[in-house]
């Protein structure tokens, strides 16, 4: 089936409102993007100020664990989105239930890792930014996950039936949208910390 899903409504208002919505979310992702490329501008700039900046710390190994439940999230939310399309009403649930869980796992993993780099003496307040920066970008990540978290509720709780299939299959594509952009974000977050590591 086609991503387009909005073009097999039947109701031209709810298509048209479909993509309003599609439209708004790739709004918020372009803006979130921008904000996180701001920040790590930011990053780069206050690094290059002199010899003490810098992280200057070995990153937590709870930040590959968040990675790994991250990207395991995306791919059952993906598996949700295709049993969404075959009508798989029972198998959908069961994978959006799992995703949220795994969620919640990517929560834990994060908040784990702040205390370790607590543990290392990097706190969030200290003389060197660089370290700071760490919980600015996980911090305004972790946000976006509870937004996806959320939405994720909504998808799950979803009357299927006072739906038709196509409108089913579009609300949940850009559930699986959203989530899968947080996905992306969060890797683009650890490789750019790894790279200053």
């Amino acid at each position: 089936m086609s991503i387009h899903t909005e073009n097999n409504i039947e109701d031209p208002a709810r298509a048209s409102a479909f993509k309003a919505k599609r439209f708004a979310l790739w709004l918020f992702i372009i803006a979130s993007f921008m904000i996180f490329a701001s920040l790590s501008s930011g990053f780069i700039v206050y690094t290059a100020g002199g010899i003490d900046k810098g992280i200057k710390i070995i990153l937590p190994q709870a930040f590959i664990t968040s990675t790994v439940v991250i990207i395991i999230s995306s791919i059952t939310v993906h598996m949700a989105l295709m049993a969404t399309r075959k009508g798989e009403s029972v198998k959908r649930k069961i994978l959006l239930a799992i995703s949220i869980l795994l969620g919640f796992g990517f929560f834990a993993s994060q908040f784990h890792a702040w205390e370790v780099l607590v543990e290392q003496g990097a706190f969030f307040i200290n003389n060197n930014a660089s370290q700071s920066f760490i919980y600015v970008f996980t911090g305004f990540h972790l946000v976006h996950i509870f937004a996806g978290i959320i939405v994720l509720l909504f998808a799950l709780f979803r009357p299927l039936n006072k739906y038709s299939l196509d409108q089913n299959v579009y609300n949940m594509e850009l559930s699986a949208m959203f989530w899968h952009f947080l996905d992306i974000l969060w890797i683009y977050i650890y490789v750019f910390l790894l790279l200053n590591q």
